[in-house]
């Protein structure tokens, strides 16, 4: 997405990074603005799995893996939603990988997490403290505004909490780099064999094959 955003013209900012214990990225969270930038992104909005060899073990095995990609917009409605500060728990750290290189000697980077939904928020990419804590609760605003209207729920505390899991039979798309090469859409069914030029940002095909396939909806 950080390869698309620079290839359309797009702004693109790491909030946070969050490696994993073993190898790769745990947990990711991107600030993308520009034209049309939500309408483009939303359709990304879901489970994305994976098949490869894995780089990670010794036996260089065929492995799947999945990842939830949430795709939230900014909106004005935000300043209207009330959330309880007993409903929150706030936690500071220090900040580090590619978002926080510059404020790592501080523990400046705030993780936020909304008990009854069980939401986390993290960021990172600020120099102070205040600032973080900011766009944190700007983005849990934001997520708990799309679960709200995703449960029909009018009222925050009527929440329960995010349901999708990353795992089989909830994909929206898989990227299969091995024993063939193949990205193919479950919903608009758009397939291409040219993975590589996917995972290096050339989204605009897949996005463009969703939006066209749910124009009726």
């Amino acid at each position: 997405y950080l390869k698309w955003a620079e290839k359309t013209g797009m702004q693109s900012t790491i909030l946070s990074e969050a490696n994993s214990e073993e190898a790769g990225i745990k947990n990711a969270s991107l600030s993308i603005s520009g034209s049309y930038a939500f309408g483009k992104l939303k359709g990304e909005h879901g489970v994305h799995r994976l098949v490869r060899l894995s780089p990670f073990n010794s036996a260089n095995s065929r492995e799947t893996s999945f990842a939830m990609v949430e795709v939230i917009p900014e909106t004005e409605a935000l300043k209207d939603i009330e959330i309880e500060e007993s409903d929150l728990r706030v936690d500071v750290y220090r900040a580090g990988g590619r978002g926080g290189q510059s404020v790592n000697t501080t523990d400046s980077a705030v993780r936020v997490t909304h008990l009854p939904t069980g939401i986390v928020v993290s960021i990172q990419n600020e120099r102070s403290q205040i600032q973080n804590k900011e766009t944190a609760m700007k983005v849990l605003k934001s997520r708990l505004a799309q679960l709200a209207e995703e449960q029909h729920q009018e009222k925050i505390s009527d929440l329960k909490g995010p349901i999708t899991e990353a795992s089989w039979g909830n994909q929206i798309r898989s990227y299969v780099l091995h024993p063939y090469t193949m990205v193919k859409d479950s919903r608009s069914n758009f397939s291409t064999t040219d993975v590589n030029a996917v995972l290096d940002g050339n989204l605009d095909d897949l996005i463009d094959a969703y939006l066209q396939a749910t124009l009726g909806d």
